[in-house]
């Protein structure tokens, strides 16, 4: 197969690990961050590029000292959402897990920017509003909802005894809002969805328990949730990580799902904004269930590669990533009920990368060897779409079109003796639908 090199220009090109594409495959959505993995939150504005003329248009610039990044599509209309780190940043409120929000923005509507999460640090919290910083904002399948990772402002800053500690967890912002906050502090600021927890992990959880205490990489389950074993749909939830304590004492990452109720606004166990010693507690009806239990194999966990589990468009199945006897990186798929794992490739080299499902689920997108390719979802068979080079492809983004067509990634070429991250695209070529 042909790849083509879709950018040039002597910057980096930073792609998120899924959702790139405009909702058309017309264009591709990218950061400017000045390392190639992206570990330097310093991008100062969002671009994109059209894929068949190479034109390169500049959709957000940040303001005031703050840097913008990890933007993902849409998958239905012209919006983007997006990290946006502290404008006006200060010695005690820099970038950082819990000094961040996520913005939305209308691609050619120069007056569109809008804060998605709003922000109360101050106790009594609000309702509908986070305590801290947002991360990896991704639209649902019916692009109505976005899910992302979160770390706590409250709980982080403050070290006194008897409180719970910051984690890592996941969380939804559903458009029920706005939300408007007291301006009793600096960086306190409304949204414009309404914002809530969906996950639980714990400070010290049980050994060879269900309990986490870190959760992370998420992902939405199905264009439209998936169908339980009782013929009901369930409308919407997310896949991620979780990770469980074993009866030895290791910490080990599973997977794990949790299903979301329609109604988010609605309290469960606790105060769905926290308070000033507890993190915020999911709504009424959210669902939690591990779905993976490695313990007993040989290599226990999922696999060290960074990944985001990704579920087919039909939601019956999620993949993930894990090693074989040999140790090998393979994909794995299980039901959203956790039933039938099973091993889908059988590869002699381990999978390198994130990857993503095609929109008929028939194929999964990767990179194996340094090459990138595409997975059979049905048989487990390879093929692959780049040749060999000195220039590997990089392992953050591999990414399809919405229409299937295409294959987007990134490769490091030089410009002048000097490496850049550049986007490439290459056709699919797996045939059939799911």
């Amino acid at each position: 197969m042909v790849e083509r090199q879709i950018t040039h220009r002597a910057v980096n090109h930073v792609l998120t690990n899924v959702a790139v594409w405009s909702w058309d495959s017309q264009w591709i959505y990218y950061d400017i961050r000045s390392d190639a993995a992206g570990s330097q939150f310093d991008g100062p504005r969002i671009e994109r590029v059209q894929v068949f003329s190479g034109e390169v248009q500049v959709i957000y610039e940040a303001r005031y000292k703050a840097c913008v990044g990890v933007v993902t599509a849409s998958p239905i209309e012209d919006k983007i959402v997006f990290i946006q780190g502290p404008e006006h940043p200060t010695a005690d409120w820099q970038y950082s897990a819990f000094h961040r929000q996520g913005m939305l923005v209308v691609p050619g509507d120069g007056q569109s920017a809008t804060t998605l999460d709003a922000r109360d640090i101050v106790s009594p919290f609000t309702r509908g509003a986070l305590r801290g910083g947002s991360h990896v904002h991704t639209f649902s399948g019916d692009g109505h909802w976005i899910s992302f990772s979160y770390e706590d402002h409250v709980l982080a800053t403050d070290p006194r005894p008897g409180r719970q500690a910051n984690q890592r967890n996941i969380g939804i912002a559903v458009p029920c809002g706005p939300v408007i906050v007291p301006k009793t502090h600096d960086r306190n600021h409304d949204g414009a969805y309404f914002s809530v927890l969906v996950s639980v992990t714990h400070d010290f959880p049980r050994p060879g328990s269900d309990e986490i205490n870190r959760a992370y990489e998420d992902a939405w389950v199905g264009t439209h949730g998936y169908v339980r074993a009782d013929g009901t749909r369930q409308v919407r939830a997310l896949a991620f990580i979780g990770d469980v304590l074993t009866t030895s004492g290791q910490y080990v990452s599973e997977l794990f799902i949790v299903d979301l109720p329609e109604n988010v606004e609605l309290a469960g166990d606790g105060p769905i904004c926290g308070t000033s010693t507890t993190r915020p507690v999911p709504p009424k009806g959210t669902v939690q269930r591990r779905l993976t239990h490695t313990t007993p194999h040989r290599f226990p966990g999922l696999a060290p590669v960074r990944h985001w589990p990704r579920s087919s468009p039909s939601g019956d199945t999620i993949a993930c990533l894990m090693r074989d006897d040999q140790g090998v990186v393979q994909l794995w798929l299980i039901s959203p009920s956790g039933a039938n794992l099973q091993q889908l490739t059988h590869s002699i080299d381990s999978i390198t990368s994130a990857f993503t499902f095609r929109g008929d689920g028939r194929a999964i997108a990767c990179i194996i060897r340094g090459r990138v390719c595409e997975v059979d979802a049905l048989t487990g068979e390879i093929h692959w779409l780049t040749v060999s080079s000195n220039h590997r492809p990089r392992g953050e983004a591999v990414v399809y079109s919405p229409d299937g067509n295409h294959v987007a990634f990134v490769r490091t070429t030089l410009i002048d003796g000097q490496g850049y991250n550049q986007i490439f695209i290459v056709e699919s070529i797996v045939s059939g639908s799911g």
